[in-house]
């Protein structure tokens, strides 16, 4: 057990520091070859961070975890939005540009309903897993077309202002980029070993650690990203990093985890039945949660960040106290049903239509 604990903080540790030397370098290198600072913030950054989902994800697929690498994607998603942005939006207020929101939103939404219905059967064929991967390829392509738009506007913000600036020769950017992917493949061996053997002392299944703590694990990056923009009053960044690293979850980490479960000789990717029946609808509600929020208004409240974090307790304790079939579970189930989430939604429609009635005229 002790041997387990510290392969999974050495998983940990290796996934985090892979990730910030693979964006580093990945950056740099980007940017000493004369593409645009706007295009690496949107792209090279945004999916830097969800690099130790991925490689996490597709790590299992090919040790033949299928379970871990679906529930890491599912459950990192619904702890970007219902943690850390609840924990964003309480250390600042949020503002959510409404003309990014627009554009990213329906992708987000959409792509979770497409994962559901693809899903849906309990799998996913390495043509579905290709077509995921090819609509990644879309929207990544999506993103650099209109950056280059705005790159003309004068009047564009600079969406990479914390993009690193080239440092170093060619070759040294090329030894952080190896180096990132060498930590990033340890890590990700090392974390999934030690949370197989976890969920079998503890008498989990595979799912649940991959829901919870492997999906917290692997969201590090985007924690520290987030908090720390959040903070430095770069609110902005803090919901774009987390909206990116979801839209990349959906579309790259479980297209290419299918198709590395493919590769092993696998028809298919398994979709757990409990993730095809709970999961996937609970990371749906959240997007589709979020939307009013972002639309009208443009701003998550400090109270909402509160909320966000204690659906994501409630979240929590119902996977565990469904993996452990807790006496407590039917109970705990009929207040959130009957209860909780009634009175969660009239709230926000009065929030949102507060949002929207405008303000008082001055005498």
């Amino acid at each position: 057990m002790l041997i387990d604990a510290f392969l999974f903080a050495a998983g940990l540790v290796g996934l985090f520091l892979g990730a910030q030397l693979l964006v580093r370098g990945a950056s740099a290198l980007a940017l000493s070859m004369g593409i645009s600072p706007l295009v690496v913030g949107l792209t090279v950054v945004a999916f830097g961070t969800s690099a130790p989902e991925m490689a996490v994800s597709v790590g299992a697929a090919l040790s033949g975890t299928t379970d871990l690498a679906v529930g890491n994607a599912v459950g990192s998603n619904i702890f970007n939005v219902l943690f850390i942005l609840g924990a964003a939006a309480v250390i600042a207020p949020l503002i959510v540009h409404a003309d990014v929101i627009r554009r990213e939103a329906p992708i987000l939404v959409g792509g979770a309903a497409l994962l559901l219905v693809l899903g849906w059967d309990g799998r996913i064929t390495w043509i579905e897993a290709a077509v995921l991967t090819l609509l990644l390829f879309a929207y990544t392509g999506f993103l650099i077309r209109h950056s280059r738009q705005e790159s003309h506007d004068p009047f564009a913000p600079d969406a990479a202002a914390d993009v690193p600036q080239p440092q170093g020769g060619r070759g040294r950017q090329l030894l952080m980029v190896a180096a990132g992917l060498a930590l990033l493949v340890a890590g990700s061996h090392a974390l999934v070993s030690a949370a197989v053997s976890f969920a079998r002392a503890f008498g989990v299944s595979e799912v649940v650690i991959g829901l919870t703590i492997v999906a917290m694990g692997t969201s590090l990056p985007e924690v520290a990203a987030s908090l720390m923009a959040a903070a430095r009053g770069q609110r902005d960044i803090a919901v774009g990093n987390v909206v990116g690293s979801c839209i990349f979850n959906v579309f790259g980490v479980v297209g290419v985890a299918g198709l590395a479960a493919a590769a092993t000789g696998a028809e298919s990717l398994v979709v757990p039945a409990a993730i095809r029946d709970f999961d996937l609808w609970v990371m749906l509600i959240v997007f589709v949660a979020c939307v009013p929020v972002f639309l009208t208004g443009g701003r998550i409240a400090r109270w909402e960040g509160v909320l966000f974090l204690l659906y994501y307790a409630a979240y929590t304790a119902y996977l565990l106290l469904a993996a452990k079939r807790h006496s407590g579970l039917e109970a705990f189930s009929d207040v959130m049903l009957g209860f909780v989430v009634p009175l969660t939604a009239v709230t926000l429609t009065v929030s949102v239509l507060n949002r929207r009635r405008p303000p008082p005229r001055r005498p």
